[in-house]
C-alpha cells in the first residue's frame, strides 16, 4: 500500500496459493509475483478487454480470486462523490450519511455478480481523506470462505455462496487528520491478522479463521500508519513483520511475540531532538525473499523523494537499530512512499511516489543502483507493481499502465490507458488481469 489513497512468494501466505487460477489476498501471496504466462502485453478500454462490469459505490480495496469467482469490495452511499471528493483537501470528519458496505462475488469468465451481501448498514464513525474511500482493504480467500476486513467498520467472513459466517466490530479510532484506514489483513492458513495502527489505541490481533475470535492481541506503541503486514517466510522460520511510526517489527504468527524490532529513521530523528516522530507516514509495506527483507519508507511526508530501505537478514532477534550483523545494507534514498517495492530475483524496483518520476532498480544483495530511469508521462503512483513472466505492470493513478522488462537494462514494453483513475492493484489470474478503476472492474485478456 499504499496508504492507498494519498493510502513476498515467501511473504503474504494462504492455504490458497497464487497459481495461475487464484489471486487470493493482496498482491496475490503478497509479493506481487504470478506464474501467470501469455498475458496481453496492450489493452485500452476497447482493446483486449473481455468485459467490464460496473461497480457501485467506491473502494480502493484490490479484487481477489478463488478459482471462478471473483471477490470485490465497495462501499455505497446516495450521497457521494467519486474520490478525490471536492474541498479544501485532505481529511474530513465523518460525514452525516448513511453507507452500505457491500461484498461482491462475480463470476470470474462473464463479470456476472453471483451474489452480493451488505456487511454493515449506518453512517460511518471516523473521516476519510478525500481522495481515500471506506472500501480501502482487500479482502483475502482460502478457496473455502473470504475475509473482509472494513477498517473501523469490521471483520466479517463469508462462505463461498455468501452465507455469513462471523463478524467483529474491533472499535472505532482517531486516524491521523481523518486520513481513514488502509491496511489490508494477512493470513497463514489459520490464522486473520489485522493491524490497528490509530491515534488512540494501536494493536495488532490474531483471529481465529474459524470463529474470528481472538487467538492473540499486542499493544503498539504506534501512531497510524496504513502499511499491510506480511509473512515472511524464510529460511529459519515464519515471521510477521509490520511497519510502524516508531519501530517496523517481526513477530511470531503463533503468539504474538516480538522477534526484532528496528527503529524507523522518524524515530531515531526524534530521539535525536530533529523533530517529533512519524505522524503516520508508514503506507508502503515490506517485501522478502528466502533470506532479505526489504523495508523502506519515503523521507518526506508528502512522498516527494525516496528514503530509507533497509535489507535485513533472516534470523535477527533483539533490538537491530544500531550497527548490526542482521542489516545486510542500508541506504537512505531507496525506501518508497505509497506504492511498495517489488522484487524479481536479484532485483528490486521502486516506484517513484509523484508525477514525472524515475523508475529505480536496486541489487538486492548490495543495495547498488542498477538503473534510475524516467517513466515519461507518469502520474503519482498509488499502486503497487506486480509481475508475470519477466514483464513488470504498474498503473498510474490515471489508469495508465506502464510494462517494463524485468531485468538489468531499462526497457519500456508498452503504455496502456483506460483513461480512469485507479489506486487500485491489479489482480492476475486465470489468463487473465483484472484491473479495478473508479468506476468499473476490467477483465483483460488475449481474445481467443
Amino acid at each position: 500500500m499504499r496508504t492507498r489513497f494519498a493510502v513476498t512468494l515467501f511473504c503474504t501466505v494462504t492455504t490458497l496459493s497464487a497459481t495461475a487460477a487464484n489471486w487470493p489476498g493482496w498482491r496475490g501471496d503478497g509479493t506481487g509475483l504470478s506464474a501467470e504466462k501469455g498475458l496481453p502485453l496492450q489493452w485500452s478500454a476497447s482493446q483486449n478487454v473481455r468485459w467490464r462490469v460496473s461497480v457501485p459505490g467506491y473502494g480502493w480495496s484490490c479484487p481477489v480470486v478463488a478459482g471462478d469467482k471473483i471477490f470485490l469490495t465497495t462501499a455505497v452511499s446516495d450521497k457521494q462523490e467519486p474520490p478525490p471528493r471536492k474541498g479544501p483537501g485532505g481529511g474530513e470528519e465523518a460525514p452525516d450519511v448513511v453507507f452500505r458496505w457491500e461484498v461482491h462475488c462475480l463470476d470470474r469468465a462473464t463479470g456476472r455478480t453471483l451474489w452480493k451481501q451488505v456487511a454493515a448498514e449506518r453512517k460511518p464513525r471516523t473521516g476519510n481523506h478525500i481522495s481515500n474511500t471506506y472500501a480501502s482493504e482487500t479482502p483475502v480467500t482460502d478457496g473455502e470462505r473470504v475475509y473482509v476486513y472494513f477498517g473501523m467498520v469490521g471483520v466479517f467472513c463469508y462462505d463461498m455462496t455468501g452465507k455469513l459466517i462471523w463478524s467483529r466490530d474491533l472499535g472505532a479510532y482517531r486516524m491521523f487528520a481523518n486520513w481513514g484506514t488502509a491496511s489490508s489483513p494477512a493470513f497463514d492458513g489459520e490464522r486473520l491478522f489485522v493491524l490497528c495502527d490509530n491515534e488512540q489505541q494501536s494493536f495488532l490481533v490474531a483471529l481465529d479463521k474459524k470463529t474470528g475470535k481472538d487467538l492473540w492481541r499486542i499493544t503498539r506503541d504506534e501512531r497510524s500508519t496504513w502499511s499491510t503486514p506480511i509473512l515472511w517466510r524464510n529460511k529459519a522460520r515464519t515471521e510477521l513483520v509490520c511497519m510502524g511510526s516508531n519501530y517496523f517489527r517481526s513477530y511470531d504468527p503463533a503468539t504474538g511475540r516480538e522477534l526484532w524490532r528496528c527503529a524507523s529513521e522518524r524515530s531515531l530523528r526524534a530521539a535525536s531532538g530533529g523533530g517529533k516522530g512519524a505522524s503516520g507516514g508508514c503506507k508502503a509495506s515490506p517485501v522478502a525473499g528466502a533470506e532479505m527483507l526489504f523495508v523502506g519508507m519515503s523521507s518526506k511526508s508528502h512522498g516527494q523523494e525516496l528514503g530509507p530501505m533497509w535489507a535485513i537478514k533472516a534470523g535477527a532477534s533483539g533490538d537491530i537499530s544500531k550497527p548490526n550483523p542482521h542489516i545486510v545494507w542500508f541506504r537512505n534514498d531507496a525506501g518508497p512512499h505509497f506504492t511498495s517495492a517489488l522484487l524479481v530475483g536479484d532485483r528490486l524496483y521502486v516506484f517513484p511516489p509523484h508525477d514525472g518520476g524515475v523508475l529505480s532498480c536496486f541489487d538486492a544483495k548490495t543495495g547498488a543502483t542498477i538503473y534510475t530511469e524516467p517513466l515519461s508521462g507518469a502520474a503519482g503512483f498509488k499502486v503497487s507493481p506486480c509481475v508475470f513472466d519477466g514483464k513488470i505492470f504498474c498503473t498510474d493513478e490515471n489508469g495508465t499502465t506502464f510494462v517494463v522488462e524485468a531485468g538489468s537494462k531499462f526497457k519500456l514494453l508498452a503504455k496502456n490507458s483506460l483513461g480512469e483513475m485507479t489506486w487500485s492493484s491489479p489482480a492476475l489470474a486465470g489468463g487473465a488481469i483484472f484491473l479495478r478503476t473508479v468506476h468499473h472492474l476490467y477483465c483483460i485478456g488475449n481474445k481467443k
